[in-house]
């Protein structure tokens, strides 16, 4: 079933989502060859702490960190860890936070230092492919419309998209109805109404779509050991269209 939130309710996710953009601006500062994904992590928890915000993940179905952290070639769900980041490298940066029980999503992948060609393209069509998602978002259509827009435009530009992982609804829990996935048929799907708060999160490879699992049972990564991004907001639905809960502008 798909819950639809009242202004109350979209207006606390809206301050969830403004402590977790003023996170991934803090993050974006530290991100340089050197730092490890466990010093991100560690910063993550204590920023949250500071503005009286919680890290969902944290405890999750037995997750234990305050952020996913996904290195190069891992889609998605990689451990926070202790080895430096290197030039070259990308890493993806997610996290949920509760603020007084509301909670906004947001994925976000940096460079290391300088990046490939290869490699600032797949950034560039990643984050392009996430508003153009958004642009969907309007009351009327049907989420097949988002994943149409963002699998059409990847594709046209030579990348694939993931299709094992997708985005959600979300409110006061991480994972809500509806499903919103990234490829797949306009026309179809949910019709998307006011009062719906969704994440959109296309994750897109330089190579196959396929993924494989960690031995760890979380992390996902590419098939063929190419690069992935990720790119993520939550949105809430208005009557005037989509609003971007989680807003780093």
């Amino acid at each position: 079933m798909i819950v639809l939130k009242s202004q109350r309710e979209i207006e606390a996710m809206k301050k969830a989502g403004e402590i977790l953009a003023l996170c991934h601006k803090e993050i974006a500062k530290l991100i340089k060859p050197g730092i490890t994904t466990w010093e991100i992590d560690q910063f993550v928890d204590d920023f949250l702490s500071k503005h009286q915000a919680t890290p969902e993940q944290k405890g999750y179905k037995g997750y234990e960190y305050a952020t996913c952290a996904s290195i190069n070639d891992e889609i998605c769900h990689g451990f926070p860890r202790k080895d430096p980041l290197k030039t070259g490298d990308i890493v993806t940066v997610d996290m949920v936070v509760n603020y007084n029980g509301a909670l906004a999503d947001s994925a976000w992948t940096y460079p290391v230092g300088k990046v490939s060609k290869e490699t600032e393209h797949l950034l560039k069509v990643t984050k392009e492919a996430l508003y153009k998602g958004i642009e969907q978002c309007v009351p009327g259509n049907r989420i097949g419309d988002i994943g149409h827009a963002i699998q059409t435009f990847v594709e046209s530009e030579g990348l694939s998209v993931v299709r094992d992982f997708i985005g959600h609804g979300i409110g006061s829990v991480i994972h809500e109805k509806p499903d919103v996935p990234h490829y797949g048929l306009p026309g179809k799907g949910a019709r998307i109404k006011e009062g719906m708060v969704f994440t959109i999160e296309p994750m897109v490879n330089i190579g196959k779509y396929q993924t494989k699992m960690d031995n760890n049972g979380w992390t996902a990564r590419t098939i063929d050991g190419k690069y992935s991004a990720q790119y993520e907001h939550t949105i809430a639905i208005t009557k005037d269209g989509p609003m971007i809960i989680t807003d780093q502008d």
